[in-house]
């Protein structure tokens, strides 16, 4: 399989420019042209038409695409399995939000260690959009995320929520929140729905932040109030750092599985989506 037309081909379908996916893909214009045409020469087909206004796929291009984007699914799958291949008999790559990670990735490892201890595993933190691209373009085989983007070729699942609460290194009430120095977080659309709605009057703030951790070390740092995780808020109150404000409404922020469409029945899939479901009951 040439896997560079496939990759120009689909970057090329993403970006419309030729000039673009040269950059994209640290390769000359030519090249990029050179592969587009190796690859319709293949298919005796203009996957491509070019004029004033850009690029535009044509009908055989559009066609294409989905058997492109599983043809690079494949070949990424195979590329890690052959890699990674020795005493352990599976690998997984998996992707976790940020906020998670920082609660419950070691806990989560633990689990699928248990559960599948002949299985490789590599993991990053990242935010919904990035792992949904990754999953997309199989560089991740399974995420846990808080914003699934419902791509043809992906199953997503509600698995669980976390709940994020309010704290103030200024007040226990709500009456004492102070507009002037609110943190406001953006952990996800659905969080900023939530938040819009339960208290408008906080919807704009001279500082914003979509990471549990970097709202943690804000407050440390400048005081203030903020949404962050109910561990993270017991953990600063514990320290003297802020108090949890009790009449303030916590705000649920759902979780999801997502994986790859041909996957989701997979036995070690389960047993991994298991494994975060059963850590999101006991939190």
């Amino acid at each position: 399989m040439q896997v560079d037309l496939i990759e120009t081909f689909l970057d090329l379908m993403e970006t419309r420019s030729f000039n673009r996916t040269a950059e994209r893909l640290n390769v000359t214009q030519s090249t990029v042209s050179h592969r587009v045409k190796a690859l319709e020469a293949q298919f005796s087909r203009k996957l491509f038409t070019r004029n004033k206004g850009g690029t535009v796929p044509t009908a055989a291009g559009l066609r294409f695409l989905d058997y492109a984007k599983a043809l690079q699914n494949q070949w990424h799958e195979a590329t890690r399995a052959v890699a990674s291949a020795g005493a352990l008999e599976r690998s997984m790559r998996l992707g976790i939000q940020h906020d998670l990670a920082e609660a419950l990735a070691g806990r989560w490892v633990a689990a699928i260690r248990r559960e599948l201890p002949t299985t490789e595993i590599y993991m990053e933190a990242d935010y919904s959009g990035q792992m949904n691209r990754d999953l997309a373009a199989g560089e991740l085989d399974l995420a846990i995320l808080y914003t699934p983007h419902y791509l043809p070729d992906l199953h997503y699942e509600r698995i669980g929520e976390l709940h994020y609460v309010l704290v103030s290194t200024e007040a226990s009430e709500m009456a004492g929140v102070r507009p002037d120095t609110y943190i406001r977080a953006s952990y996800s659309p659905a969080f900023d729905r939530a938040h819009r709605l339960a208290l408008p009057h906080l919807s704009v703030a001279s500082l914003a932040a979509g990471q549990n951790m970097a709202i943690a070390g804000f407050l440390r740092a400048l005081g203030g109030a903020a949404y962050v995780t109910r561990a993270t808020a017991e953990r600063l109150s514990h320290d003297g750092i802020a108090a949890i404000v009790d009449d303030a409404p916590v705000i649920p922020q759902a979780i999801y599985a997502a994986t790859s469409l041909r996957t989701r029945h997979a036995h070690q899939h389960r047993k991994i989506i298991g494994a975060m479901e059963g850590l999101l009951v006991a939190a």
